[in-house]
């Protein structure tokens, strides 16, 4: 990782485990991990059209891919797992702007006070994220942007796949 994906990492780790979202030992998920890079390419061109008008929404919605991701890994990842495109799969059934939404309540089978406050969780993973990346003086348009992003929504899609894990009761602790 790069200093500025370490920095993402740690304030979202710490902020995450004073919730009681994360266990303290962050957790590994190869089989979730290697889908990052095909999510990620599947991605860009909504996330980035969605950046300049909406950009913690743009960022916080692989927050909420990485929470299904794993969501599949745990319950039919056979199936799930051959998916030729996870993120359109699940994006085009009800569309982008609705995709928190239909992960909310189709995939992890959300609702009242829990999917409220998931709302209010990743919302505030999104801006403090946001707030990091606009400090960084990076000039917009720039490769030197486009990576930073990149590293954005690598670090949401773990800790979204790290909260989930622990949703489901894989906690974390060293042995």
């Amino acid at each position: 990782m790069t200093q500025f994906e370490d920095t993402l990492h740690g304030d979202l780790h710490q902020y995450l485990v004073s919730l009681n979202e994360l266990d303290e030992h962050f957790p590994d998920c190869p089989d979730v991990e290697e889908k990052w890079d095909e999510i990620a390419r599947a991605y860009m061109p909504d996330g980035i059209r969605e950046f300049s008008d909406y950009p913690t929404v743009s960022l916080g919605w692989m927050m909420y891919v990485g929470m299904a991701v794993a969501k599949f890994w745990d319950t039919e990842w056979e199936i799930y797992s051959k998916v030729e495109n996870l993120y359109v799969f699940m994006r085009d059934r009800r569309g982008y702007d609705n995709m928190d939404e239909y992960i909310r309540e189709d995939v992890l089978l959300l609702s009242g006070d829990s999917y409220t406050q998931l709302e209010k969780v990743v919302g505030e993973c999104a801006s403090r994220v946001y707030n990091v990346l606009r400090h960084q003086q990076i000039e917009p348009g720039t490769k030197e942007a486009f990576e930073a992003y990149v590293s954005c929504l690598h670090q949401l899609y773990l800790m979204g796949v790290a909260m989930q894990l622990k949703r489901m009761s894989y906690h974390m602790t060293r042995i």
